[in-house]
């Protein structure tokens, strides 16, 4: 069932800075060309050091077109504008301050959350601080039925909102604030603008609940918005139409659209004095080349003795480099946190373990700087295979093992639309159930931290997941790619079967390295 009421037709500007004139002359131009709009939202800088524009506004010789809700300062030199910082206070016809921070409900149902100016060490105009974030946060604790507000508001960027989505061409980790994090997860906003980078950043929407283990919310669209004075005509003004939630259907509130990533913001993010946990660490070689863009001798890199730190086991493991256990002679790449090597018994003879150096048991534990090298090996190692026509499938099983070990088998490219079906094939003859999770989703979100599973990302996009509850086959992976309907070796699903001589493993790792290094990303 859709909703038939009105949707809200609504414009958001970037920083002003005094370009009064710029702004509100585009804003009459939409409106002529497009039809009236209910509402222009100011995030950034409304007013700027000289403000000469302004005085017809407020003298009412020029008209503001539309009724505008505008943030406090960023810079406390121009707090004086906002004569003595009342909130909800009109500065001229159809221009209202909202406040340094607070909600505020529309007579259309339309919530807002707003937070003026930038996180600072005390709260003043131009400065919030955690005490504002609590005291915005307040009035949700006691509400069992808050599902979010419909728009955030904040000058400033939350930290690293790219996280998961494309990338962005701004300072977000020094110039975003972890405390706008917080805000946006326990806000749930549909849409959260902000500005004062002087970029427009439209990020793919993200989801505000844990996929398969809770109920499906509403979304997120972050967005940034340039200077509206910018000499580069970045955009600055953003149109869109809302129907606010308190009057929608749960099944449309909730649709997911098709590109929907994680959330950015990890609990790290948003815990903003946390200091990272101290582990036991042993030293493993530096990446860094004194002679920059310069191959190194494969044999001179990360080897024990130089001052790389990675996390060790408490006893022995066969997959930390450092670990006298682990067969180098398989190793064909050595990165900052991860390393590649050919799987002892691969099913064929290009199979690869994308492996952590130091000791992480599985990918919901690895840390992020972790799985960001895993991925570019996963990249990496796809170009690879696609080179003699073939697809990869990774797969990943967090059953009794110790060591983090992402499996890479290549099968022919033309069977890649049998991969899905071959899963659950398998599947259903061993009675385990595969969820197919979004492609846009993040394992560490829907898995708890020490529950087993086993997991798989096929070359069409598709992620299979199957929660590991007892008797999970230790070979299932291997059983799918060597199925009739892919590898068609079934006599190889047991690895010890498919074991070479140690020559033979030398020969098989030489070659694969040779092959590999123009795709290896450490020795470009």
């Amino acid at each position: 069932m859709t909703s038939t009421t009105k949707a809200l037709k609504i414009l958001v500007s970037g920083d002003v800075e005094g370009h009064f004139d710029k702004l509100f002359g585009r804003v009459s131009a939409i409106q002529k060309k497009s039809g009236s709009f209910d509402l222009l939202l100011c995030v950034g800088e409304f007013f700027g050091k000289t403000n000469t524009e302004w005085e017809k506004y407020k003298s009412g010789q020029t008209k503001v077109p539309i009724p505008t809700l505008i943030l406090g300062p960023c810079d406390a030199s121009l707090s004086d504008v906002y004569q003595n910082n009342k909130d909800g206070l009109e500065l001229c016809d159809n221009v209202t301050y909202l406040g340094r921070r607070g909600t505020f409900t529309g007579s259309s149902g339309l919530s807002l959350a707003y937070l003026s100016g930038v996180e600072g060490e005390r709260s003043d105009m131009g400065h919030f601080t955690s005490e504002d974030v609590s005291t915005l946060l307040l009035p949700i604790e006691s509400d069992t039925k808050f599902r979010g507000v419909d728009i955030l508001l904040t000058s400033q960027w939350p930290k690293n909102p790219s996280k998961y989505a494309s990338s962005v061409e701004a300072d977000t980790e020094s110039g975003g604030s972890s405390l706008i994090s917080h805000l946006a997860v326990l806000l749930k906003p549909r849409y959260h603008f902000c500005a004062c980078q002087d970029v427009f950043y439209e990020r793919q929407p993200y989801r505000n609940h844990k996929v398969l283990a809770e109920k499906e919310k509403h979304v997120t669209r972050f967005i940034s918005l340039a200077k509206v004075n910018n000499s580069q005509k970045k955009k600055y003004l953003y149109a869109f139409n809302i129907t606010p939630m308190c009057n929608m259907e749960e099944a449309e509130l909730t649709r997911q659209p098709p590109d929907v990533t994680e959330c950015p913001y990890s609990k790290e993010s948003m815990e903003k004095l946390v200091k990272e946990e101290s582990a036991q660490q042993f030293f493993f070689g530096d990446t860094k080349s004194p002679d920059k863009g310069k191959k190194r001798p494969r044999e001179e890199k990360r080897e024990p003795g130089s001052h790389k730190k990675h996390p060790r086991p408490s006893g022995p493991c066969w997959f930390c480099l450092g670990s006298p256990e682990v067969e180098k002679h398989l190793v064909v790449s050595v990165g900052t946190e991860c390393y590649l090597a050919l799987a002892k018994g691969g099913l064929v003879p290009d199979h690869a373990l994308i492996l952590p150096i130091g000791h992480h048991q599985s990918m919901v534990l690895a840390p992020d700087d972790v799985r960001e090298e895993i991925d570019k090996y996963k990249k990496a190692l796809t170009k690879f295979y696609k080179q003699t026509n073939r697809s990869v499938i990774f797969f990943e099983r967090n059953y009794k093992t110790q060591h983090l070990q992402i499996q890479a088998v290549p099968f022919p490219d033309d069977l890649k639309q049998e991969a899905k079906d071959s899963f659950l094939e398998c599947a259903e003859s061993e009675s385990i159930n595969l969820d197919e999770i979004p492609k846009h989703s993040d394992l560490k979100q829907i898995v708890p931290v020490g529950a087993p599973y086993f997991y798989a990302e096929l070359p069409t996009g598709e992620k299979l997941l199957h929660r590991i509850s007892k008797n999970f086959p230790l070979q299932f992976g291997r059983e799918v790619l060597a199925s009739v309907h892919l590898l068609n070796m079934p006599e190889r699903v047991d690895w010890k079967v498919c074991k070479l001589r140690r020559d033979e493993e030398e020969s098989h790792a030489e070659e694969f390295r040779n092959q590999f290094e123009q795709f290896d990303f450490n020795l470009q």
